[in-house]
């Protein structure tokens, strides 16, 4: 299914192996099994580093950085809360580092990270724990293919057996 010398554009799904690295230059991520793919211009990666991808061919090399701009935002100190204690459920458990689904009183959710606990109060961090870090991709373009036309109106890759939505 793969296409000689396609290239990365919007509507391919393309198939990456990589290493991400922040600037003390620790291996935070990786994923080198061919199993990470995804499909161009539907924000399923962080936008500097699609737009960096565009025009590259399978077998492509490179190393980009992405600005916390153009990744998961720079912190933004309003997107701390603090809740009491006895907001969350009595038999759940408050670590360090763990996500939470927040719901406002509009019934949008979003995501939120356990920060610290003060006495009977829980601060909470919507910020994205990697916001204000550049991110330092090692990229190997793996295979570039069409989206199919499911792909393109779910806006996401299926896999080989197709996808059930539940």
């Amino acid at each position: 299914m793969t296409q000689e010398n396609l290239k990365i554009a919007k509507n391919t799904v393309v198939t990456l192996d990589y290493e991400l690295r922040l600037a003390d230059d620790e291996v935070i991520d990786s994923s080198s099994d061919g199993e990470f793919c995804f499909l161009v211009g539907f924000e399923n990666v962080v936008p500097g580093l699609e737009t960096q991808l565009i025009g590259l061919t399978t077998g492509d090399t490179r190393e980009i950085a992405v600005s916390p701009e153009d990744g998961y935002g720079v912190r933004d100190e309003d997107k701390i809360v603090v809740v009491p204690r006895d907001a969350l459920p009595e038999d759940f458990e408050i670590e360090i580092g763990l996500p939470l689904e927040l719901e406002d009183e509009s019934g949008e959710s979003s995501m939120a990270f356990i920060a610290g606990v003060r006495g009977d109060e829980v601060v909470l961090d919507r910020n994205h724990p990697l916001a204000s870090e550049t991110l330092r991709f090692r990229i190997t373009v793996g295979a570039i293919r069409e989206a199919t036309k499911e792909e393109l109106k779910h806006g996401h890759v299926h896999g080989p057996g197709g996808h059930h939505h539940h």
